[in-house]
């Protein structure tokens, strides 16, 4: 059975800056947000989850810093987690429509989401060093993840990521040919056939870059290329 959180993934600090940040946010007296001053932090990489038959991964950017970093679980407890996981439960690929903390009964189907970057970074940027190191449990995923026929990438970071990991396996890849674009859907030579989304942060939802429409034609498309 796969197994999202080895022990390996929740002691790993191979990235000192992102180790000692997840750490001060979830720190009570260092950058903890008044609004969950009493809450209990996850502090930690955060694993993946969802269904582990699923036919589609869903690959994001990092774990927030009062989301993921708090409750440890992808997407769960801040505003990218408000618009996606009812776009997930319109498209019949959850159980319900929110995502609060990690014992809410959430089920996914068909769909296993996870992150270029386990551990949450300063700014929301995580350096590029960063994002190559933590491919290691990008290929984890992938290796447990048997029954996958296509990854969504939910941004440019989230894209490259995916890119980088085909040609650390030994794929001629150049990334010219392969700009990030929302909708715009990638084939290869061998891997898994790459869908291009904005991602679901605040910030796009909120300004209309991203609206639920797009969001939720873009998950029938997804559906539909898994489905072959």
């Amino acid at each position: 059975m796969f197994n999202p959180l080895p022990r390996q993934l929740e002691a790993c600090r191979d990235c000192p800056r992102l180790a000692a940040h997840r750490e001060a946010v979830a720190n009570k007296t260092i950058m903890r947000r008044r609004t969950f001053d009493d809450a209990s932090y996850w502090g930690k990489p955060v694993p993946g989850f969802g269904d582990p038959k699923a036919r589609i991964l869903i690959l994001g950017l990092a774990p927030g810093a009062h989301g993921s970093n708090r409750t440890g679980r992808m997407f769960t407890g801040d505003a990218s987690g408000d618009f996606l996981f009812p776009a997930l439960w319109r498209a019949g690929l959850a159980n319900q429509a929110t995502s609060v903390h990690k014992d809410d009964g959430l089920i996914l189907s068909d769909v296993f989401i996870t992150a270029a970057c386990r551990c949450v970074p300063p700014g929301n940027k995580p350096l590029r060093s960063e994002v190559l190191t933590c491919q290691q449990w990008l290929s984890y995923d992938f290796s447990g993840l048997t029954s996958l026929r296509l990854v969504l990438a939910l941004g440019a970071i989230a894209h490259d990521s995916y890119i980088e990991y085909l040609k650390a396996r030994g794929q001629n890849i150049i990334k010219s040919q392969f700009r990030f674009a929302h909708g715009r859907l990638h084939r290869f030579e061998e891997g898994l056939p790459l869908l291009d989304s904005y991602h679901v942060s605040y910030q796009n939802t909120n300004t209309g870059t991203l609206t639920k429409e797009m969001f939720d034609a873009l998950l029938e498309q997804a559906k539909t290329l898994a489905s072959h």
